[in-house]
């Protein structure tokens, strides 16, 4: 997902976005940890886009 993508979405929209996006990061781990995932890269990009999320976030917040 492009930063212009996150910063066009609503607060609302950002939380759901974040919540979905937690629950696929803890789905990899527990996969990575059981047995090695193809792409281990996908967890560092997940990790990105979490923080992205939270920022853009929290930006908004301050803005109001």
């Amino acid at each position: 997902m492009k930063n212009s993508e996150i910063k066009a979405l609503e607060i609302e929209e950002l939380n759901e976005k974040l919540r979905a996006e937690e629950d696929g990061f803890q789905k990899l781990k527990f996969a990575h940890a059981i047995s090695p995932i193809e792409n281990p890269m996908k967890i560092r990009e997940a990790k990105k886009l979490i923080a992205r999320l939270k920022t853009e976030i929290r930006a908004k917040e301050l803005a109001k």
